[in-house]
């Protein structure tokens, strides 16, 4: 079989490029079923054990929490060892972690179960950027990241719709023991799928002379790239936001709205699942834009985080029945348009036995004050006004913030771009 691609600049064959990209689609898509199945079945949980909305966050707040200790050393395990293995023994522990949530006989164990499926889940992301940033050329890159990282939005859709309709005929434990055994088997899947060689380590000093990189060139490596700097704490002002709404925009409903379990869930994922839409649609609007402006990998996504701050203002304080339902869908859309640019942003501007390391950083920066923090102050917010609406008021303010953030890394993409080491990565 035909292994590179190398005048259209891909690793392996475009069609093994394919289909190794689709079987990263399906865990990232697994992952977040696995982890995000559990909002919206708050209601359910709380009734059977009489815990707190705070308490129902911290359940998706100890995902990441784990993921937050772990994705580091983990991410240095994925560039340093092998992408495909990694990826494989952690997809196979957070499905059998999500299994084992079936199992709990209370909240305690819930909690630590909840913990694994973050354990499992922490390099993931950090693991799956470096491969397709490896199989694809740079020019498909943000495409390609808008594509994969539309399987958050459709992971998290189907995982709160079949929670919803789960707990409401069969009961909430058995939702978990559903969803985990297909990702497992895609998880054993892809460790037979093929790697890159494991990129060395050095650089070119300014006499052309390559050198071994050290710990103190690493960090350096990092902290003269501005525009990655702000891009991590502007990927975690958004996912602040979409975690949020991942957790309590069936709550939202339900409160609000009046809705029963099953159709505030069904109403909540349909909102995600129009980012299947967002995602890939500012990868493709980001990859044409930057062949006339170098920086629009972080242009767009402060376009984008603007727009949706506006339409999460109106839906929230504005609009009330169908109209309010239609903003919120037009913003299930442009809040995602963001991933695609920052996330290529991450593996443009570092050198490329690095960029595992580099995602890992941004998951830290997102997960730590992003999707760990949102679940709980939102949660935390709501207990203290007994309202749902008080509680979701912040975000659209923190959106703003990402913008900000988003725009200043703009100013210095190009200049970054400009001192990256240039090395082709070659098919294991």
């Amino acid at each position: 079989m035909k292994t590179t691609d190398t005048r259209e600049g891909y690793l392996f064959s475009k069609k093994y490029s394919n289909y190794v990209f689709v079987l990263l689609f399906l865990l990232y898509m697994f992952d977040y079923i696995d982890r995000s199945i559990v909002t919206s079945m708050f209601t359910s949980i709380e009734r059977d054990w009489g815990i707190t909305h705070t308490q129902s966050g911290m359940l998706m707040s100890a995902v990441y929490w784990a993921i937050v200790i772990l994705t580091f050393p983990v991410s240095l395990l994925v560039d340093r060892w092998s992408r495909t293995k990694t990826i494989g023994l952690m997809a196979i522990l957070w499905s059998l972690a999500t299994a084992l949530c079936a199992l709990t006989g209370n909240y305690v164990q819930l909690f630590m179960a909840r913990l694994l499926i973050g354990v499992g889940e922490a390099g993931y992301a950090p693991g799956g950027s470096a491969m397709i940033s490896g199989l694809y050329p740079i020019e498909k890159r943000s495409k390609m990241m808008g594509i994969w990282n539309a399987s958050i939005p459709l992971g998290t859709a189907i995982g709160v719709l079949l929670g919803g309709i789960i707990a409401t005929k069969w009961g909430w434990r058995h939702a978990f023991g559903l969803v985990a055994f297909p990702g497992f088997i895609v998880a054993i899947m892809f460790l037979f799928v093929k790697d890159y060689k494991t990129v060395d380590l050095s650089f070119v000093d300014k006499s052309a002379n390559r050198i071994r990189m050290e710990r103190k060139d690493i960090i350096r490596e990092f902290l003269s790239k501005p525009s990655i700097i702000y891009t991590y704490f502007g990927i975690a002002a958004v996912v602040f936001v979409t975690t949020s709404l991942i957790t309590w925009l069936a709550t939202y409903f339900q409160s609000v709205n009046q809705l029963p379990q099953a159709k505030a869930g069904t109403m909540a994922s349909a909102v995600m699942v129009l980012a299947l839409v967002g995602a890939p649609l500012g990868g493709i609007l980001t990859d044409r834009w930057r062949k006339t402006r170098i920086n629009a990998r972080l242009l767009l996504p402060m376009l984008s985080s603007l727009l949706s701050a506006v339409l999460l203002f109106l839906a929230l304080n504005v609009f009330h029945g169908i109209a309010q339902y239609v903003v919120f869908l037009l913003m299930g859309i442009t809040i995602m348009m963001f991933i695609s640019g920052a996330s290529a942003v991450t593996q443009d501007v570092i050198h490329p036995g690095l960029r595992a390391t580099s995602y890992a950083i941004a998951v830290v920066v997102q997960n730590l004050l992003g999707s760990s923090m949102a679940p709980l102050v939102v949660g935390k917010i709501y207990d203290s006004s007994s309202n749902i609406r008080t509680a979701l008021a912040i975000l659209p303010l923190v959106l703003v913030l990402g913008a900000v953030l988003f725009y200043l890394g703009s100013r210095y993409y190009g200049k970054d771009m400009d001192k990256v080491t240039k090395i082709n990565l070659e098919a294991a």
